[in-house]
């Protein structure tokens, strides 16, 4: 290996390690707020990848009517509530109209042919309301229970979603055309537009998230129920509606990286599993805690798998998920797990 082939392997594993990072953050998210290890986190990724290719088909993705779908449930779940505690059916129908509308909007201009950016945009707009629907449907009757019944309900959610997207898409793959065409050259290096608009795009949103966490009311709310989850209830800071934001923004988070890395590679149905996967890995060398740490494991992992690529093509799965058990024997190590009451 000479320096231009290590200079280009690194460049192919930062730009998969910046998508990865993205993964691995909405996966801190989540887990932070509600102790949700959220294995489906990945699905959003295909699911945002195979929208957008059938919008370019020009056709009406199934996911629309998944999206309305859920709606009615969630609206006849939170009306029934409503209703026991004799309380009016005005905020679940508050609640219900956004992503209805955007169900409806999404029906119509569809089968529009709308430009490139068009198509991206209301892609984000029909998966990212699902993750706060899907926090709804599955997890919030369970808010408290255990972590580990949480991650058998994450489980079941995967194996429901992963055979949607095979009903909505199909067995075949799709790759989407690049939101930028250009390419540059740095000495040996080509650096495509698209690769640029990942890795910026990943810096803007990691930017844009501190912000919110810091600068936000509702960041600080995430953040106090992260920490603290009676002592955010006590001040007044819902749970619930904790729980939906933080599922609703690692939802977005999930869309975006399937639009994102679609241009690179083909997405399958179940491509988001194993995506999903390696940006958990990178959360896991954070201990599921810090966001920095989070993004930092993600590019190792990124990394890590662009080498093995070279090395040892046929392992590299196997040499990324391997590493993450050194780092599990260490933080088991300097922190002794103590049984869940």
């Amino acid at each position: 290996m000479d320096l231009s082939i290590a200079g280009i392997l690194m460049l192919d594993g930062i730009t998969n390690g910046a998508i990865y990072a993205l993964l691995a953050l909405a996966t801190v998210l989540v887990f932070a707020v509600t102790r949700v290890i959220f294995i489906p986190q990945g699905e959003f990724v295909a699911f945002g990848a195979l929208t957008m290719a059938t919008l370019q088909l020009g056709k009406t993705p199934l996911t629309v009517h998944f999206l309305l779908a859920m709606t009615a449930a969630v609206l006849l779940l939170d009306g029934w509530a409503a209703w026991r505690a004799g309380q009016g059916l005005r905020k679940p129908l508050l609640a219900a109209a956004l992503p209805a509308l955007i169900g409806l909007l999404a029906l119509w201009l569809a089968p529009q042919q709308l430009p490139l950016i068009g198509q991206a945009l209301l892609t984000l707009a029909i998966v990212t309301p699902m993750g706060g629907l899907i926090y709804r449907l599955a997890y919030q009757s369970l808010a408290d229970a255990t972590v580990l019944v949480l991650l058998i309900v994450s489980v079941g959610v995967h194996f429901a979603l992963t055979g949607l997207g095979l009903a909505f898409f199909g067995a075949e793959g799709s790759r989407n055309p690049s939101f930028w065409e250009a390419s540059f050259n740095a000495g040996p290096l080509m650096l495509s537009g698209q690769s640029l608009i990942i890795v910026g795009a990943s810096i803007a949103l990691i930017v844009l998230l501190w912000l919110f966490f810091e600068r936000s009311l509702y960041g600080k709310a995430l953040r106090a129920t992260a920490v603290n989850r009676l002592g955010a209830r006590l001040m007044g800071i819902s749970s619930t509606g904790a729980g939906q934001l933080a599922f609703t923004m690692a939802a977005f988070i999930g869309a975006l990286s399937g639009l994102l890395i679609s241009p690179t590679t083909t997405i399958f149905y179940d491509s988001g599993f194993l995506i999903g996967l390696k940006g958990f890995v990178g959360a896991v060398f954070a201990g599921l805690a810090s966001y920095p740490g989070a993004a930092l494991g993600a590019v190792l992992v990124g990394l890590l798998e662009s080498f093995s690529s070279f090395w040892a093509s046929a392992f590299k799965e196997v040499i990324v998920f391997t590493s993450i058990l050194p780092v599990l024997l260490w933080r088991s190590l300097r922190d002794p797990h103590q049984e869940e009451h």
